[in-house]
């Protein structure tokens, strides 16, 4: 067990200070700390399901003594956690922050390009290539990096996750360190655009190997799965389970583990992965001594099991029932210790998510008779490469369909003497004939109509001209992507939680609609500074002092 190091505060006056950069000041009266708790794929309906299962002190604790926004939404046409990390952390949408999805083409390298990968800079803490990651291809200011700003560099900024883009989008451009799990080695590892070189006390750390600890037990429920009520069983949710075939409890992660590649990326398939970050933060705090004067420091702990678990077993398993109560222990004891540290009110805590999950559509059809199904992109995208060879002539008119965004091939199209807009219109107006799809659009018409304010508005929050796809699509309600050969990460609901707890922070519930884009103007506003340039969100004023709004 990583041996706990409790704060040690040295009393003294301190006294009425701001830290300005032209008309930009820090509160005197801001929290020493701010610490973003983001949950992955959370579901708010996960918090009313489990409350008589948790423990007084994780998110009870949040929830009975916070403020909530009750309509809280990530409001991107793509619903990945790429693309709600950067929203969540820069204030504002993909047509600004220009993460659009995973992974996209870059038009002018004529190459597909992942949102983090950079191979100008090295791994650190590893011999892996793992941590050739950066935040460069981030067009907008993140919060980390607002604060690094305006303190002149003294604000400390760090993050902590198991995937690399959670760390690097919630970390920003300027920070001090962002760290994420080595699918290689089982170590927390970093990027040399963030380090020179590794600190010693992660040094220390990875030496515990408790990646290695972890994946060699049995996950077993918390307690007697026969309580496990919340739940429903496996057979009635179309479970694959893990690799496929494992869907009960006991499971041999050791075994799991081996049979799935030996990479310790299945740590991530556990609620151990959790646990991992818990034990790490609890390290770093007062390693990199957050918190231990009154300039405000930002850390962001990204919580990703059920990132990876979803598509094996779903919202309603017991899978996920038992990996929410065993977070629910760590976040207990992360607030126990910073709470005992600092003082509650001199932090800031914000829990959310920067996306949801989705029923599985069949379970939705079966069990309560609702209008869902299951898309089949590949199929769907076989029939439109045949039209477009019947219309256009034969060639590679499709380069890439991922994630609700279609390329075409702008080389050849070129080469044809074809009018580029007229293909992408045609082309989404032959995929808005498919059942399941609700919307395609062209890019060319995305770029010159306005959907502001009405159903299409997503698709223009999604839309960067230099990476989005030539056509956008938006599936039906309740209509889910099944591919034949791999699981699809997919959701078509944009509501998650957001909850603020700690300094200056009143109890109280909202049902105002409220944007993952509205986090970083309100802490800003909370701390007494102008948000990043480029930042479109809102500042949620309920939960501002009186005074301040």
């Amino acid at each position: 067990m990583v041996r706990r190091t409790y704060l040690f505060f040295v009393s003294l006056i301190f006294p009425i200070c701001l830290f300005s950069q032209g008309h930009t000041t820090v509160s005197s009266a801001a929290p020493r700390l701010i610490v973003g708790l983001v949950v992955e794929n959370m579901h708010p309906d996960y918090i009313e399901r489990y409350w008589s299962k948790f423990g007084e002190d994780g998110f009870k604790r949040l929830y009975a003594g916070g403020f909530i926004c009750a309509n809280h939404h990530v409001n991107n046409l793509v619903q990945r956690p790429t693309v709600g990390m950067a929203t969540l952390f820069t204030g504002t949408t993909p047509s600004h922050h220009g993460i659009v999805n995973d992974n996209w083409i870059d038009r002018l390298l004529n190459k597909e390009t992942d949102c983090t990968f950079d191979n100008l800079y090295a791994t650190i803490g590893s011999d892996s290539k793992s941590g050739q990651r950066s935040a460069s291809k981030l067009m907008t200011p993140t919060l980390g990096d607002r604060l690094k700003l305006v303190t002149k560099g003294r604000s400390r900024v760090f993050s902590i996750a198991m995937n690399d883009y959670a760390a690097v989008f919630s970390a920003g451009h300027a920070a001090d360190g962002a760290y994420w799990l080595d699918d290689k080695t089982g170590n927390m590892i970093s990027s040399s655009y963030y380090l020179a070189q590794y600190p010693v006390w992660a040094v220390e750390f990875n030496k515990f190997k408790l990646a290695d600890k972890y994946l060699g037990n049995n996950w077993k429920t918390l307690t007697d799965q026969i309580g496990y009520n919340e739940s429903v069983e496996s057979t009635s949710l179309h479970e694959s389970g893990f690799l496929g075939k494992y869907n009960n409890f006991p499971y041999d992660l050791s075994k799991l583990r081996k049979e799935a590649g030996g990479s310790y990326a299945f740590l991530k398939n556990t609620p151990f992965a959790n646990t991992y970050i818990k034990d790490f933060a609890l390290q770093l705090i007062p390693k990199e001594q957050l918190g231990y004067d009154f300039i405000p420091d930002l850390l962001t702990l990204v919580f990703s099991s059920m990132d990876k678990e979803g598509g094996n077993f779903g919202p309603f398993s017991v899978e996920m029932e038992d990996i929410y109560l065993r977070m629910d222990k760590d976040i207990a004891e992360l607030l126990k210790y910073i709470e005992n540290g600092y003082g509650t009110e001199n932090v800031l805590f914000f829990l959310t998510s920067t996306s949801s999950v989705s029923y599985h559509a069949d379970y939705l059809k079966e069990k309560y008779r609702m209008n869902t199904g299951v898309f089949d992109p590949e199929s769907s995208v076989a029939l439109l490469k045949s039209y477009l060879n019947i219309k256009y002539g034969e060639g590679i008119w499709v380069e890439k369909f991922s994630n609700q965004q279609l390329y075409l091939n702008h080389e050849l199209i070129a080469k044809k003497k074809i009018n580029l807009r007229d293909m992408q219109v045609e082309t989404a107006r032959f995929l808005n004939q498919f059942e399941g799809i609700a919307y395609a659009k062209a890019a060319t018409e995305i770029e010159s109509d306005n959907f502001l304010g009405g159903p299409l508005a997503a698709f223009q929050n999604n839309f960067y001209i230099k990476r989005s796809g030539d056509v956008m699509i938006r599936y039906e309600e309740g209509w889910l992507p099944k591919d034949k050969y791999k699981a699809v990460d997919y959701t078509d609901n944009d509501q998650v939680p957001l909850v603020w707890y700690g300094a200056g922070i009143k109890k109280g519930t909202s049902l105002k609609k409220t944007d993952a884009a509205d986090v970083v103007p309100t802490i800003c506003a909370l701390l007494g500074i102008v948000p990043p340039s480029g930042t479109t969100g809102s500042v949620i004023e309920e939960i501002l002092p009186k005074n301040e709004k």
